[in-house]
């Protein structure tokens, strides 16, 4: 997915803006990026791969030859960003989240609309760098804002967008409100952020949310709304469930906060269903599934327990592979059991999302190669039926990678697509039937889903702004 951040300050902001990009590392796990502003040195930036090393321990360096009032950074799981871009509207550098799902056809147009022989440069794989796709959108424009707008517009799928110029800064929310941009304010100036807590940590107050589609200029001396928000709101409701940092807020409401409740309505549904078994502890797949886990714990009043731990003193970030069998091996080797906690015992364990059912499978297996009894499996969301066509999510290149997906068309064969809504509802017979299958498949003892209410209601906000595709394939 990703993340960034951004200072204007009246004062050298260069370690900010380090320990604020720092913040977002959960987000993403591929390329690392900053780049500051001064009148002495100009633009100054850095880019690195965050693969192997963390973004702190390869910045370090960076941070001592820097300096300037007003800088962005940027946190990418797929292309090297920020970039550098010099054109008709000045120099400034540019840095984006979101997805373009017609980047070849927005690439086949700039190149044939007769204004001249542009061209792109292309990543491994003969990709064209995102990020580099906005920037020539923007440049169709006579100004920054009116650039923005447009690239946002010609674009399929989401792109919020954050750029320094001479010592401002321009933040825009993409255009649904799919993912969060917030903005603090100190005495010295203002920040631009992902996740709330990046600055709060470094002494901003929270100041405003953007709304879907506002873009913004900042200077250290104030905020100028340039196109105002839009009315019509999708946030991305998979952002409290899993992808957002457990002190963030969103839309007012906090992440760590909605997991209890999640957790909570979790437990409930189970008492009205009968769940019966004679559970001994209560977990959380750490991290995102401790604080569901922990709901589940209070409501039920089975005890809380951690039958193992992420060891995280060499696998301080999450760390994707790409080889499905190495990303495997790496999940195995973090987690350390404690024993005691595990042999001859019934757990329950509560996950954020089962997406693939890979690492949970190698959970279950891990489990009861150290003697558990019984592995009860229970997801803080209800079952995902789409890929995300809007926020880059997952590495998943199909909609058969899913595990619903999958067992489905086990089950029914491709007939089976057309009874998705069925299958998502884990009370009816296709719903049931569906579970059953996936336990078989990856050796739990039970398994069931957070239903689309009972994550509505633990997040509460207005539903008709929460963007559920993956789990209804609704717009």
């Amino acid at each position: 997915m990703g993340g960034f951040f951004g200072v204007t300050a009246k004062r050298d902001a260069v370690m900010d803006i380090f320990f604020g990009t720092d913040y977002h590392s959960h987000l993403g796990t591929r390329r690392g990026g900053m780049a500051v502003y001064s009148q002495s040195q100009g633009f100054q930036r850095a880019i690195h791969n965050i693969e192997n090393t963390p973004f702190r321990t390869r910045f370090e360096a960076d941070v001592v030859e820097m300096e300037g009032n007003a800088g962005i950074g940027c946190i990418s799981d797929l292309e090297p960003q920020p970039l550098t871009v010099r054109s008709h509207l000045g120099a400034y550098v540019i840095t984006t989240v979101g997805r373009i799902n017609n980047e070849q056809a927005l690439v086949d147009k700039f190149l044939s609309n007769g204004r001249g022989r542009g061209h792109f440069l292309e990543m491994s794989g003969g990709r064209i760098n995102p990020t580099e796709l906005v920037a020539a959108l923007i440049n169709e424009m006579e100004s920054i804002p009116a650039g923005i707008r447009h690239a946002q517009e010609a674009i399929d799928g989401s792109m919020s967008v954050l750029i320094l110029t001479e010592g401002e800064l321009y933040a825009a929310r993409d255009l649904a409100g799919r993912i969060p941009v917030l903005i603090g304010k100190s005495e010295d100036g203002f920040a631009v952020s992902f996740e709330s807590f990046a600055y709060q940590k470094l002494g901003y107050d929270d100041h405003c949310d953007l709304g879907p589609g506002e873009v913004v200029r900042l200077t250290p001396d104030g905020l100028e709304v340039l196109f105002p928000a839009k009315d019509k709101m999708k946030i991305c409701a998979f952002l409290w469930t899993y992808y957002g940092y457990p002190n963030s807020h969103y839309e007012g409401v906090t992440v760590e906060s909605m997991r209890y409740a999640c957790g909570k309505i979790l437990a409930e549904n189970d008492a009205k269903k009968g769940f019966s078994h004679d559970i001994d502890y209560v977990a959380g797949v750490p991290d995102s599934g401790t604080p569901h886990a922990i709901g589940y714990a209070n409501q039920s009043g089975i005890q809380f327990a951690r039958p193992f731990i992420k060891y995280t003193p060499t696998w301080p970030r999450s760390f994707m592979p790409g080889s499905q069998k190495i990303r495997s091996l790496v999940a195995k080797m973090k987690l350390v059991p404690v024993g005691e906690l595990i042999e001859n015992k019934r757990l329950l364990f509560i996950d954020d999302s089962i997406v693939r059912g890979t690492q949970m499978q190698g959970t279950v297996d891990f489990l009861r190669g150290y003697g558990a009894k019984e592995v009860h499996i229970r997801s803080a969301c209800p079952p995902i039926m789409y890929g995300c066509k809007y926020l880059n999510f997952s590495r998943s290149t199909s909609e058969q990678e899913l595990i619903t997906r999958r067992t489905i068309t086990e089950l029914e064969g491709k007939t089976g697509e057309a009874h998705l809504e069925e299958y998502a509802d884990s009370t009816s017979d296709r719903g049931q039937a569906m579970m059953s299958a996936i336990c078989d498949k990856l050796r739990f003892s039970s398994l069931d889903y957070q239903t689309l209410d009972g994550l509505i209601d633990s997040i509460g906000v207005d539903p008709s702004k929460l963007c559920t595709y993956c789990w209804t394939g609704k717009e």
